[in-house]
């Protein structure tokens, strides 16, 4: 029989990076929903520390707020370790922290390509690395890394070459981790989000307001999804109730991909 407690975490540790807003934020909120005590990772202290008080308040669960920055080997050490410290073991590992910038591909510069990559693709090998070694010494556990249906299809129209190719980087990454690190019973899987009604798609649309119409015109949903229609997903592939899933991407796009 299936039931709801396959998807509980009660007494579970997991580390959200991006956590203070968009995205990030609604994983962390659903994940402590479902009983998981969570480390919030920001770039800001002070938005972090605030996230993570708000998380608490309204779940229950213990939280800490850690600031580091995804692409310093060195941040990340100090992260892995402050959860230790504070928590006892890290179950879960949600590579949500990214960035993307647009340019033709023969305009970008290198600067560009190397900050998106490092965000992007070595950001989730470092905290992967680190945070896995404690999974390893431990009793296993679960990364869930932030792919996106670019990984997939072509945007338009927009000119993010490089987002793809982290996105595409990041699939392959999780696919390959899951096959290695399996005897340590851990499971790797993604997520593949389409457009998400975040600040940061806000931010884009108020410089670029054709391209609303330009996304939703290929959907088969008539409007962008909220970060929160992801919590389902983020704690399902958590927790129990995906015990016989690994190295899968599931893709949550609207109908994007469909056509």
């Amino acid at each position: 029989m299936i039931g709801l407690d396959q998807f509980r975490l009660d007494g579970e540790t997991a580390i959200v990076t991006g956590a203070s807003r968009g995205i990030g934020r609604a994983l962390a909120e659903a994940l402590a929903e479902a009983g998981a005590n969570v480390c919030v990772v920001s770039r800001s202290e002070a938005d972090g520390q605030r996230a993570a008080d708000e998380i608490a308040d309204a779940t229950g669960v213990e939280t800490l707020a850690v600031r580091a920055d995804v692409t310093d080997e060195s941040a990340v050490e100090a992260m892995v370790e402050a959860t230790l410290d504070t928590f006892g073991a890290i179950d879960v590992l949600v590579n949500n922290a990214g960035i993307a910038r647009t340019a033709p591909a023969h305009e970008m510069s290198l600067e560009t390509w190397n900050e998106v990559l490092r965000t992007n693709l070595t950001g989730v090998f470092l905290c992967t690395k680190h945070a896995g070694r404690a999974m390893i010494e431990g009793d296993g556990g679960n990364v869930i890394n932030m792919a996106s249906m670019s990984a997939f299809v072509a945007n338009y129209p927009q000119e993010e070459v490089v987002y793809h190719a982290s996105k595409g980087g990041v699939v392959s990454f999780t696919r390959q981790l899951a096959s290695e690190w399996a005897g340590y019973d851990i499971r790797a899987n993604a997520l593949a989000p389409g457009y998400i009604r975040t600040e940061m798609i806000d931010e884009l649309l108020a410089e670029n307001p054709d391209m609303e119409e330009a996304w939703l015109s290929e959907m088969l949903m008539e409007e962008m999804a909220p970060p929160e229609d992801l919590g389902g997903t983020v704690v399902y592939l958590a927790s129990e109730a995906s015990s016989y899933m690994t190295g899968e991407t599931i893709v949550i796009d609207g109908g994007y991909t469909v056509r």
